[in-house]
């Protein structure tokens, strides 16, 4: 028996790192899953060597257009979505002092409106499947402000909002939602920071996707039930 038997999942970003490895996991564990990503070499492939438990959908989440052809594909290959994992997002750096607005309305709508989107796509096939879990994938930047990255900060923070609102809106209909709030992760995006950015930490190195990957399965199943609208931290200590 797999821990998320039965259940069928959307994960955004799942073309490679983070994503990827939440895709893996959930397979793993008994999940039929739709891996959704900009990127269409790297998210076709994850799905391909998933086997018959995964496809590949081509999604833009600040697009709702694509995120309704995204459900469908769900719902055509495997039926109604019990899961969606809000994984996908960009950073960027967006200084108070000279920043660029483009690009903060960029960061912003990737990450905060994608899952809004994403949310909205999932709730009515979400519901007439019994209910599911929304994990959305924030950061330790939801939590504390990030010098010179007032964006990312801001997109972060406004998703742990939005997570308590959905998880109050969603909970009659059997659906939970809660958020993840990872620290440095040994993914593409933070390939530039250097490891001594984490020598401060109680654990002092990133998290490998995979360890991240375990706590958004945890909240996927049936084992976090009496969790919604709550933010879940692995971050190393970094916020302790």
């Amino acid at each position: 028996m797999g821990r998320l038997d039965g259940r069928v999942a959307i994960v955004t970003g799942g073309a490679r790192g983070q994503g990827a490895a939440e895709a893996r996991r959930f397979v793993a564990e008994g999940a039929r899953v739709v891996v959704a990503d900009l990127l269409l070499e790297d998210g076709r492939a994850v799905a391909a060597a998933l086997g018959p438990d995964a496809v590949f959908a081509p999604l833009d989440v600040t697009d709702a257009r694509q995120w309704a052809a995204a459900v469908e594909t769900c719902i055509r290959a495997f039926g109604n979505p019990t899961v969606l994992v809000n994984n996908a997002g960009v950073l960027g750096e967006t200084p108070v002092r000279g920043g660029d607005e483009a690009e903060f309305r960029r960061i912003v709508d990737v990450n905060l409106v994608g899952a809004y989107l994403g949310m909205r796509a999932v709730a009515e096939p979400m519901i007439t499947a019994g209910g599911g879990s929304i994990v959305n994938v924030s950061s330790v930047a939801g939590l504390r402000g990030v010098s010179g990255m007032g964006a990312y900060s801001a997109s972060k923070f406004g998703l742990r909002g939005l997570t308590k609102s959905a998880a109050r809106e969603l909970a009659p209909f059997g659906i939970r939602v809660n958020s993840v709030h990872p620290g440095g992760v040994a993914t593409e995006m933070l390939a530039t920071v250097g490891d001594d950015a984490f020598a401060h930490q109680p654990i002092p190195r990133r998290a490998t996707p995979d360890e991240i990957a375990n706590l958004v399965l945890f909240l996927a199943s049936d084992e976090s039930s009496f969790s919604t609208g709550s933010e879940f931290v692995a971050d190393g200590g970094s916020t302790a």
